[in-house]
Parts: structure tokens; C-alpha cells; sequence
């Protein structure tokens, strides 16, 4: 028999307007729509609620924080792929770029380990299994201040579903720490280094930076391209910096930490993605340009839930307050995120498009996930 679903007197979210309606979700795509608030028989009966795109999320550490839930406990990895893949689907995520760190740093002061490449073959062995709840893909974090990102890139390939590569340079004195005293605060906090201790981390990046850094950062470029996956630059900071990552070929800029270097990335065609976060909590926990003054300047495209998975829907929805325009505020959830990674199947409501479909009540501060569809299965 055919599975079908049908989500009726909906105010649906389309490109570029809010409609009353029903969409139908039939053997995995959107097989219809129509206007009116009409409840077929067998309908679902949405009574208003929104009915979007699933929504499409390309930069969260949610995975890192369940493989790892304490700095010294490790979680056995299929039951936290599992755990992360419903939390996300019951949040409305339907697209997940999982951020997963390449590069390690096997010695010295907050020394960590590679873990990669074993965790994306438990993933995707769990996808091959049919065991996981909604779409995954992988994100590269290219750490270029590590000793071993050449060969930690070299053990994935075109098929490991590698969408997205994003460079990462965490040198202190500059990007997302210019300030090193929140970079002290951070590390300090997360690893219990005394001052000595602290002094000798960042003794030990900068020398990691000037050893490896420009080939690590070239060897990044070069496996993106391999893979097929997008570029991401990180805390791009200055014009300078953007237009190096203009030259590698990046297509999206995570968190850049000025206006400058915002202004810089659109003028240059690089998409701005904000953390969710931020906008919420009405700025940066480092002390950056807040999300929400780059929204009120156009200069925001794309969010992303960051550290905290149920932020990338209730920021949106609160983005689409704001400007006063619901379906553009979503677009930086569904839309947006899927065009800039080049996914054309999903991320908007349309006839023929992937059946991630979510229903949502904003009878509450917050807005509350009611439904998830996941290639028109029902997953939360």
C-alpha cells in the first residue's frame, strides 16, 4: 500500500510567504499542495500550526557532547549516535551535518586524541542499517594548529558523505580568542589548567601554527576538493582573512566575529552562518559580534544550533519576528543551509521535494515541535 500523510488547515511555511493549506506527503516526497483550511477525511487537522521544511543543521558539536557527556567519560558510540539522532529529530532537524574534529594534538598541555575516523564508520554504518531517524552527513573540522590533520584527512573519501569541510585556526591572539583572557577563561574552565599550565597551551599552539599551519591549512583545501564537500572558513575576523578564504574557495563563513569581516563575506559571496545561540542569548559567549546586529544589517543568511540542538527553530522563528517575515526567518533554517551545501532536494515545501516536513505551535513562548517527517516518515 502507498504511505501517505496528509497535514491539513496548516499555515505552511513556503519560499517566501506563509499559506493556509495542506500538504501531502506521499512515498517519500511532497507529492501536493493545496490552499484553504479544509480537512480531508484521514487528514491530519494542524488547527493553524505551522507545517516547514524539516529543518537542515550544518554545525553542531551535539555528537562530541554524547560520545563524551564529562571530560573523562567516554559513551559507548552506537548508543550515543542513536541518543544524538533522536535528539535532533525531536527539535525539528531533519539535516545533520555532524561537526566531528580532524587534527589532534597527542602530547603536551590539553593534549587530545584522534577519534574521527572510527566514529564516522559507526555512523554510517548505523545509516546503512536503516537505524537513524533523519539524514546525516559529515563536517570536517580541519584543525590546522594539530600534529596529524594531514593524515586524519587522508583516511576519508568521496564516500563518506563528507559534505562539508570548514578550516579551523585556533591560534591564540587572533579570530575567535584575539582576547586572550577569554581564551584563558575558556581553557581553564574546561581543562583545570593553572597559570603555568595555560602559559605553556599557548606556547604549545603557537608553535604547532608555525610549524604546520600553512601546509595543514593547504592539505584542508586540497581533501575538501576531494571529497566534493563545501569549504567553511571559521571566525573569519578581518577583510584580510576573508579574502583568503575567498582564494581557498570557501563558500560559507562560519561565525565571523566582526561586521567587517561579515560585510567582507558578502561581497565576496560567502554565505554567513550565526550560531542560534547568540541570537537568543542577544550575543557571543566569547565576546564577538552579536548574531542579531548582523541580522539587522542583512548581513546574517544562515543559523546553526551550535552547542545547543532546540536554539536552531526557536531562533528562527524568533529571526522571522523580528524582521516581520516568517518564511524568510525559517529560510535561514531549511532553505538557505541546503542551497549553500548544495542539497536541492530538500530544505523548502514544494511539490516533488524530500518529505522532511515538520508541524509547529507557537501557542507558547517557545515554539513546540508537534510532528517530524522524515522522507515522509514519521520520526517525532
Amino acid at each position: 500500500m502507498t504511505e501517505e500523510t496528509i497535514l491539513a488547515n496548516a499555515e505552511i511555511v513556503l519560499p517566501g510567504e506563509v499559506r493556509r493549506g495542506l500538504v501531502v506527503l506521499r512515498e517519500g516526497r511532497i507529492a501536493d499542495l493545496a490552499d484553504g483550511a479544509g480537512v480531508p477525511n484521514g487528514a491530519v487537522d494542524c488547527a493553524g500550526d505551522l507545517v516547514m521544511p524539516g529543518l537542515v543543521e550544518l554545525h553542531t558539536d551535539n555528537l562530541e557532547r554524547h560520545i563524551q557527556p564529562r571530560p573523562s567519560v567516554h559513551w559507548p558510540h552506537d548508543a550515543a549516535i542513536l541518543a544524538h539522532d533522536a535528539e535532533l529529530a525531536s527539535v525539528g532537524i531533519t539535516t545533520v551535518f555532524d561537526a566531528m574534529r580532524v587534527g589532534s594534538v597527542p602530547s603536551g598541555i590539553g593534549k587530545y586524541a584522534e577519534y574521527a575516523r572510527g566514529l564516522a564508520s559507526e555512523l554510517l554504518a548505523l545509516r546503512a542499517a536503516d537505524a537513524l531517524r533523519i539524514s546525516h552527513f559529515l563536517h570536517l573540522r580541519a584543525e590546522v594548529c594539530s600534529e596529524t590533520l594531514e593524515a586524519e584527512m587522508a583516511a576519508f573519501g568521496p564516500e563518506d558523505r563528507v559534505g562539508l569541510v570548514s578550516l579551523m585556526d585556533h591560534t591564540p591572539g587572533q579570530r575567535q580568542f584575539r582576547d586572550i583572557s577569554k581564551l584563558e577563561t575558556y581553557v581553564k574552565g574546561k581543562h583545570g589548567l593553572d597559570d603555568a599550565q595555560f602559559a605553556a597551551h599557548v606556547a604549545q599552539l603557537l608553535a604547532l601554527r608555525e610549524a604546520h599551519g600553512a601546509r595543514h591549512e593547504a592539505a584542508a583545501v586540497a581533501q575538501a576538493r576531494r571529497y566534493g564537500a563545501v569549504l567553511a572558513s571559521h571566525d573569519d575576523t578581518t577583510a584580510e582573512q576573508v579574502a583568503v578564504s575567498h582564494r581557498h574557495g570557501v563558500g560559507i563563513a562560519e561565525f565571523p566575529t566582526t561586521v567587517e569581516a561579515a560585510r567582507a563575506c558578502h561581497a565576496a559571496g560567502i554565505k554567513v552562518i550565526m550560531g542560534a545561540p547568540n541570537l537568543i542569548r542577544g550575543g557571543s559567549h566569547s565576546g564577538n559580534v552579536a548574531a542579531g546586529e548582523l541580522a539587522d544589517l542583512d548581513l546574517l543568511d544562515i543559523l546553526s544550533s551550535d552547542y545547543v540542538p532546540s536554539a536552531l527553530l526557536y531562533a528562527a522563528v524568533r529571526l522571522g519576528q523580528h524582521w516581520g517575515d516568517m518564511a524568510r526567518g525559517i529560510a535561514t533554517v531549511t532553505e538557505a543551509p541546503a542551497r549553500a551545501v548544495g542539497l536541492s532536494d530538500r530544505g523548502r515545501i514544494a511539490v516533488g521535494a524530500r518529505a522532511d516536513v515538520i508541524r509547529v505551535t507557537l501557542r507558547t513562548e517557545a515554539p513546540a515541535v508537534r510532528g517530524v517527517w522524515s522522507q515522509g516518515r514519521r520520526v517525532a
